[in-house]
């Protein structure tokens, strides 16, 4: 099975946060993890070492890691990244499903051997059942099976599940959820396709 970009992000994202925590273990323990991930990773191609530095939202998971951040501080990570999420220009939240479904099912991008050039996919279905039909599918995340023949199509719901694959830090602070939106890993149009694929009632999502 070849590699995919996303779903490894996220199995990478578990180890560095317990290596780089700061609950029980001082500032000493982030300062000798980040010497250590400074020695160990070069930049390659368009995976550059920026990706090492991260933002509040991520040294404050990793700070706290592997416990629970603490509410208040988990309250005031949610309220920030809330007021960064970008609802379509438009206020059309839906696109295509059948590219939705394609970017569902494509991994690559991001990886230092992809072409920069070339859109991001979404993985999807590394860590979510989307369909009946799949074989194989993770189960890092809950199922989406059925997903808007259950939940339906008011704004509302529109506006959650966007702000969820936009960046599912603003409902979960800590979650290992790629910030599709946040970080620019899915552009705008391609957002509104994955919706549709789970919104839209001819979607294999809600047969």
């Amino acid at each position: 099975m070849r590699m995919r970009t996303l779903a490894g992000m996220i199995l990478f994202a578990a180890p560095l946060a317990a290596l780089a925590g700061d609950a029980g273990g001082g500032t000493d323990r982030n300062v000798a993890a980040r010497a250590a991930m400074q020695r160990s990773f070069k930049a390659h191609g368009q995976a550059g070492l920026d990706r090492l530095e991260q933002d509040d939202t991520q040294e404050a998971c990793s700070r706290h890691a592997p416990a629970p951040l603490p509410e208040a501080r988990a309250a005031k990570v949610r309220a920030a990244n809330q007021a960064l999420i970008r609802y379509p220009a438009d206020g059309q939240y839906l696109g295509d499903w059948k590219r939705g479904e394609a970017i569902a099912q494509q991994g690559t991008g991001l990886q230092y051997s992809d072409d920069p050039a070339q859109p991001s996919g979404g993985n999807c279905y590394a860590c979510h059942q989307l369909s009946a039909k799949e074989i194989a599918y993770g189960t890092i995340g809950p199922s989406l099976y059925n997903y808007g023949k259950i939940r339906g199509r008011s704004e509302t719901m529109l506006k959650l599940a966007w702000a969820m694959i936009y960046d599912m830090k603003t409902l979960s602070a800590c979650s290992a959820m790629p910030r599709f939106g946040a970080k620019r890993i899915l552009d705008e149009q391609q957002l509104k396709d994955v919706m549709a694929l789970l919104f839209d009632p001819d979607s294999p999502v809600n047969q």
